[in-house]
């Protein structure tokens, strides 16, 4: 090989990153610690943002602080969230506050300090196809560097010896209402986007939220604070049979440990598909305090007498949507009544949740090696890698796209570090962050491996 040519040769990483969410910077962060790993993160964005447009004042994370990239795997790292704060200079500050759950937009702020400190994060370049290359027995990604503005600066290659997609996830937008949202001049807009049009909101004279998690409370929240006395005019909508608390009491929340992942992970295929429907409040519910404050709110404004101007209707599906005379006509069904009706509004804010983005597109040319369930989605084992034949020889790990392998857990951030402390010993092949045996007091099934005192038997 000429001079020239190695020096137009591809690097080749251990690791290659695609997509710099919460879930791949925890990677990035606990890759950092492995001595001799060699890893990149690639991301399209210009900057780390967390769900920018849901940033409201006073929104805090419903997770505790120590959910945060790695602190759960190794709570002596420097990108720790405590070692974050001690940087900005308000640990004191921190220390006497007493916060469990640390404000949003805080996390937020953390996440794109630990992005801007490690070298191995880069952004501005979209990744847009890999394949296998067998000579170099490596993944080949060809990415495109882009600017603030999405301006084309350049293209390259990345070899990688293994994967990592966390390509996230992205606004779900239900059937009926798709064609209105993607009018920019229809004011139907997802829940994602809700801070970048608060202002146009406010001034309309009736907003309709659809969607009973967490989200569409806030969204409510937010504009029920904001707008007049006996001119609130809200309406609150949800598929969901309640406005219901989030599943938060501690054995509860052993459903989001590691044990019950793996637990999830061994079902049959049918008996996941059952279970997750069922597990709603889970990951759909509304923490109580958000709940309370509504009510609070409500309450606070009843007391100058007369009912607000707030409607709140669980049991509701919204099963068509036309603009008519400057307003939303909703088509709507009750369905425990099995009746029907109709709502005019001046704007809709969709809080109906995110998609997995499909590793399809990316992955085409590894389409043919790609392992299926009977529903045609990716296998995906229990160290998070991809199910692959043996013509690809490195491994490709997924975060955040395997909820029907792995359970409610999958976007939860609690089990971030868990979940990269998990493909990295994969990656090495030895134990880089010893984890536990145990996590939780529940003992999900009864196949689990038998005692030296359970075996033995009466004299």
């Amino acid at each position: 090989m000429t001079t020239e040519q190695a020096a137009e040769e591809p690097r080749t990483v251990d690791l290659l990153g695609v997509g710099v969410g919460p879930f791949n910077l925890s990677l990035a962060a606990l890759a950092d610690g492995v001595p001799g790993l060699d890893a990149v993160f690639l991301d399209q964005r210009p900057a780390f943002r967390w769900h920018p447009g849901l940033l409201i004042e006073g929104a805090t994370l419903q997770v505790p602080f120590l959910a945060d990239l790695v602190s759960l795997v190794d709570p002596t790292s420097r990108w720790s969230f405590l070692n974050y704060i001690r940087t900005q200079e308000r640990l004191f500050p921190f220390y006497f506050a007493e916060r469990f759950h640390i404000p949003r937009a805080e996390y937020d702020a953390y996440c794109r300090w630990v992005s801007e400190e490690l070298p191995s994060c880069r952004f501005g370049h979209r990744v847009d196809s890999v394949t296998w290359d067998e000579d170099r027995r490596a993944y080949a990604a060809q990415y495109t560097r882009i600017d603030g503005h999405g301006a084309v600066l350049g293209t390259g290659t990345v070899l990688a010896r293994h994967l990592a997609l966390g390509v996230g996830t992205a606004p779900h937008v239900p059937a009926p209402l798709r064609a209105l949202a993607g009018d920019p001049d229809a004011p139907v807009l997802h829940s994602a986007d809700y801070l970048a049009h608060r202002d146009r909101l406010l001034t309309a004279g009736h907003v309709t939220v659809v969607g009973a998690g967490q989200s569409g409370a806030e969204v409510l929240l937010d504009l029920l604070r904001a707008r007049p006395h006996g001119r609130e005019g809200l309406t609150w909508l949800a598929r969901t049979p309640a406005f219901a608390p989030m599943e938060y009491s501690k054995l509860g929340l052993e459903h989001f440990t590691p044990d019950y992942t793996r637990y999830f992970h061994d079902l049959p295929e049918t008996a996941r598909d059952r279970l997750l429907p069922a597990q709603w409040q889970l990951y759909k519910g509304v923490s109580t305090d958000t709940l309370g404050d509504i009510h609070d709110e409500l309450y606070r404004r009843a007391l100058t007498g007369g009912w607000p101007d707030v409607t709140l209707t669980p049991g509701v599906a919204v099963t068509a949507a036309e603009q008519r005379c400057g307003r939303v006509e909703l088509s709507l069904e009750h369905t425990e009544e099995g009746s029907r009706g109709e709502l005019a509004t001046d704007a809709v804010v969709l809080a109906t949740g995110y998609a997995e983005r499909p590793v399809d597109g990316l992955l085409e040319a590894l389409g043919p090696h790609i392992s299926r369930d009977g529903a045609g989605r990716p296998l995906v084992g229990r160290d998070q890698r991809l199910a692959l034949d043996d013509k690809v020889g490195g491994a490709v790990f997924v975060q955040n796209a395997e909820r029907h392998t792995h359970g409610v857990g999958t976007p939860d951030l609690g089990l971030a570090a868990w979940r990269s402390a998990v493909i990295l010993n994969a990656l090495t092949g030895r134990p880089a962050y010893p984890l536990p045996e145990r996590t939780a007091f529940t003992t999900f099934g009864l196949t689990r491996p038998r005692s030296a005192d359970d075996q033995k038997e009466c004299a």
